[in-house]
């Protein structure tokens, strides 16, 4: 999906108000008697993208009983395909297929069979897709991140405030076993006070050429219209933005530590960035000195390093690292005036519970101990899925939150406010590294808002 289609369907929806209209009262909290919506007994749900990620969400969906998949939508012909055989294998009925260009999802959304939708499409489609869904008075299910810029942050919580629709980013790291487990004792208060975390998004993305067992030439040396997947849209991020692209697979989990939005808020930032190198330098390697896209002025700095002010007075460090060659790591750290956790390394260290003072231990013992209730109840069920059985509980939470009728765990003002370090980051780089004020989304609500991920969910 370009970014000229979108900037006109922007234009459109500024001037017509683009989806469909929104169904008053269908997803308040509480009817005009003052009686709670009723329980759903099966979720309808629409899929917007069902390339390599929507399709994953697709294969959740369809273990569920309680499911009933009635539209995807998807400009891929293959997408299409690919998703129609799979729903087609599960002996289930065939969705109705939209693919009639970028706005095609406007139709979809006109359905009045629809609980909720799944958006796996472009980073820049997110917001207009999330808005319009809920404008149709529908749940939103939004990838991450969920907003590109500033304004878009702000777009999804004056909608969800203007119509009573809820939005929830599907964040799947937050249900990653162990930092679950970690949560439920910093709750508990083995860490003592929170004073710091340490997280990012560590993870080469320079080489991306394979795709169910099959290799496509040249791998991150090409992107664009000659690119594969995501090398299709995402590296043109890398072309034009310089900032911290991505922040909420780490962030995600570190907020619900610092009950961010809930007693908590971020206050202001500060963003640095290295020289760039990787990205030319891979392309150079594979593709040779005279390919046309080593002559591409990357402008995204290699390394770049977030520092974020709580409210409560804790600090966050946030790195973003995707074209140097290196492991995989979120790089998670949890620090109070107990102790700390480190995910790289799996240790952890408690003063006056750890046995030896100074000394690193194992995490694994606490793991078992402190394990969530979410995964003691369902890791069974999580088995199948993806990224470690974490995208079964984010697709669940999302699932159970429309039949329940209730809002979501992770909420609209966590992915506004999650999402909005990206663009916030790229303002203090290009002001050489000046702190930037971050929005109070909740307009004051963080102050008594309790919090709920992990413990209001059905178990």
């Amino acid at each position: 999906m370009d970014t000229p289609s979108r900037r006109e369907f922007l234009r459109k929806a500024a001037l017509t108000g683009a989806a469909a209209p929104f169904i008053p009262g269908l997803l308040q909290p509480a009817s005009a008697a003052g009686r709670a919506p009723a329980a759903l007994s099966k979720v309808r749900l629409g899929f917007i993208g069902v390339g390599s990620r929507g399709r994953s969400h697709v294969q959740q969906a369809l273990y569920r009983d309680d499911v009933e998949i009635t539209a995807i939508c998807d400009v891929d012909p293959e997408a299409i395909s690919r998703t129609n055989a799979m729903i087609q294998k599960a002996g289930r009925k065939p969705p109705v297929a939209y693919t009639k260009g970028n706005e095609a999802f406007l139709e979809m959304l006109k359905r009045d069979d629809m609980d909720g939708v799944v958006i796996a499409t472009p980073w820049e489609w997110h917001t207009p897709m999330a808005v319009a869904t809920m404008k149709a008075g529908k749940y939103a299910g939004l990838e991450v991140s969920a907003t590109v810029t500033l304004k878009e942050s702000w777009d999804l919580v004056n909608t969800f405030e203007k119509t009573g629709s809820h939005c929830m980013i599907l964040e799947n790291v937050c249900y990653r076993r162990d930092v679950m487990a970690v949560l439920n004792m910093i709750r508990q208060g083995l860490f003592g006070e929170m004073t710091y975390a340490h997280c990012g998004y560590e993870h080469d993305l320079r080489d991306i050429k394979f795709n169910d067992g099959k290799k496509y030439a040249g791998g991150g040396v090409e992107f664009g219209a000659k690119g594969y997947a995501e090398a299709r849209w995402r590296t043109q991020h890398s072309v034009d933005r310089n900032g911290d692209l991505y922040p909420t697979h780490g962030l995600g989990p570190v907020a619900h530590w610092l009950n961010i939005n809930r007693g908590n808020r971020f206050l202001h930032l500060t963003s640095m960035a290295t020289k760039s190198r990787g990205l030319h330098k891979y392309v150079v390697d594979h593709g040779g000195p005279n390919h046309p896209n080593a002559k591409v002025n990357f402008k995204l700095g290699d390394i770049v390093t977030t520092m974020i002010q709580c409210a409560n007075g804790e600090n966050i460090v946030i790195m973003h690292d995707t074209n140097s060659p290196r492991p995989y790591s979120l790089g998670f750290r949890a620090q109070g005036t107990q102790g700390l956790w480190m995910d790289d390394g799996d240790t952890i260290y408690l003063e006056g519970v750890s046995p030896k003072p100074h000394q690193w231990e194992p995490f694994a013992p606490y793991q078992e101990k402190y394990d969530h209730p979410l995964w003691k109840q369902h890791a069974r069920s999580a088995e199948n899925a993806g990224h470690g059985g974490i995208d079964f509980f984010v697709l669940r939470a999302f699932i159970e939150s429309i039949k329940a009728q209730v809002a979501p765990p992770i909420d609209v003002y966590d992915a506004a406010a999650w999402s909005a370090i990206s663009p916030l980051s790229e303002q203090s780089i290009a002001q050489g590294s000046k702190p930037v004020e971050v929005p109070d989304f909740t307009r004051g609500k963080w102050k008594n808002n309790p919090p709920i991920f992990g413990l209001n969910e059905v178990y």
